[in-house]
């Protein structure tokens, strides 16, 4: 008997949407593959070069279409939609026995505040999609919709924050694909909202109260072979939709009570962690300038500048730390800004150079605006360099290596700054070192990050205080215009 090698749709549409940032992302910003440059992938650290490893080696053929990806900012335009959509709509032919996605899960545009689930819906109605297992894997920040859950058989989250599974729980996709294509079996996806909408910086997993919420997960994985797998999603707060906030899913074929039963469980846990104070506590400016200087320590202190997380969408631009330091004087300190305009204006100027420029402030209504200043040029570069943690969160979106674009580093009194022409997140030394600058070696760095940044900055800190500045990504909820998610 010939038996056929299963034949897999693949794609991929990766974008965590902030809605309160001012700039809009276009296709410009989107980094795209088409057909066999996805398979390219083989191998490297992102989710996607997983999953096409691991289907070669299970011997299936893929049938790739498009990949889009960008780096978390504003609303999407919906011709990214659009255009995304129709490299999808050209590539199916039908003759498929699965699909496989790669996702992020809060994604928004113009038209789609829930853009993956519309997408779901489309492909379910493309020629014989219906009757085919649909599943892949997502970021463990989706806001993750009913839309979502009714048009996917299993989509697996990532389990760790930082995000060191990506590539791994792409796998583990995989392999309940592989469940569904070895056994004929199509487990169907539960899903429970909370309500609750927390801030990235509570959404680490080796604190409360995502620790306990991830090893109740496994926990009821383990106790029952109906339950294939369990999800919890933190969410993202900065997505402004009916589906914001922390959700769960059980994906299997349990019978309803017993799903439920999980999923109470689930709930309860985490309005439990919700009535507790946060592990990660914001401090003020005056408060962790006045500790640097006050109560000195050995080695490097970490200044992580959450509201302008670039991670979770923020321009990368902020002003606000970095007026601090220039105000005391605070020497051996660094920072990175993305400020293409800046690399511009530096671009003819020799190296040791001085000029007098503005910096920062034009990526947020809420920073206090650029800073000018006189400045000495140290160095150029590229701004290319290869990841030095490939489980990293950065190695999640990007693969192996990172491009910030044209880069130049200037040196204002004791303050060492990174000028870049892409935003880059804080999650890999190698950003720093590829410009001759050590971290480890620093009294004080600008981290603009919540929680992603830790794989990477605590092994080499002596402390870290997470510092409230005026920006896109705050704490303080409510200090932003929500229209459509359920604050309280």
């Amino acid at each position: 008997m010939n038996h056929r090698a299963p034949r897999v749709f693949l794609a991929g549409l990766f974008h965590e949407t902030h809605c309160f940032v001012d700039d809009r992302t276009g296709p410009a910003d989107f980094e795209v593959r088409r057909g066999g440059e996805l398979l390219a992938c083989a191998g490297d650290s992102s989710p996607l070069g997983g999953v096409v490893a691991y289907g070669r080696e299970a011997g299936w053929e893929w049938v790739p279409a498009v990949d889009f990806r960008a780096m978390p900012s504003g609303l999407v335009e919906d011709e990214v939609v659009e255009t995304f959509w129709a490299g999808v709509a050209e590539a199916w032919r039908g003759e498929v026995d699965a699909i496989f996605l790669v996702l992020h899960g809060a994604m928004s545009s113009v038209s789609f505040p829930d853009v993956e689930g519309e997408i779901l819906g489309r492909i379910r109605r493309l020629p014989g999609a219906a009757a085919l297992p649909l599943c892949g894997v997502y970021d463990l920040h989706a806001n993750f919709s009913p839309a979502m859950a009714a048009g996917a058989d299993a989509l697996v989250a990532y389990r760790e924050n930082p995000h060191t599974d990506a590539r791994e729980s792409a796998v583990r996709g995989a392999t309940l694909l592989r469940r569904c294509l070895e056994t004929g079996v199509r487990p169907r996806m539960t899903l429970r909202r909370t309500g609750l909408i927390w801030i990235p910086s509570r959404t680490g997993t080796a604190t409360e109260p995502m620790a306990s919420l991830e090893r109740l997960a496994r926990e009821i994985e383990a106790a029952d072979e109906s339950i294939w797998a369990v999800n919890v999603a933190a969410g993202f707060a900065y997505g402004d939709t009916p589906d914001t906030g922390v959700t769960f899913q059980v994906i299997g074929t349990a019978d309803a009570m017993t799903t439920e039963a999980a999923l109470d469980r689930l709930e309860a846990l985490a309005r439990e962690g919700d009535a507790r104070p946060p592990e990660i506590v914001e401090i003020s400016l005056t408060e962790a300038l006045d500790r640097l200087e006050q109560q000195p320590v050995e080695g490097l202190t970490v200044l992580v500048e959450p509201s302008d997380n670039i991670g979770g969408g923020a321009p990368g631009d902020g002003t606000g730390l970095m007026r601090g330091l220039i105000e005391r004087g605070i020497r051996d300190a660094a920072i990175c800004l993305a400020d293409a305009a800046a690399v511009r204006a530096l671009a003819e100027i020799p190296i040791g150079g001085r000029i007098t420029l503005p910096l920062g402030g034009r990526g947020s209504r809420l920073d206090a605006g650029p800073v000018t200043l006189e400045v000495e040029l140290v160095s150029r570069s590229d701004g290319r360099f290869s990841l030095e943690d490939k489980n990293s969160h950065l190695a999640s979106v990007a693969g192996d290596s990172f491009d910030m674009g044209p880069s130049a580093v200037v040196r204002h009194g004791g303050l060492t700054i990174l000028l870049t022409t892409h935003k880059t997140p804080p999650m890999d030394l190698g950003q720093w070192r590829s410009q001759g600058i050590d971290p480890a070696c620093l009294r004080a760095i600008v981290v603009k990050a919540a929680v992603a940044h830790r794989r990477v900055y605590d092994p080499i800190a002596a402390r870290s205080f997470w510092v409230d500045t005026p920006g896109p990504c705050t704490g303080r909820l409510e200090r932003l215009p929500f229209q459509f998610a359920r604050l309280g």
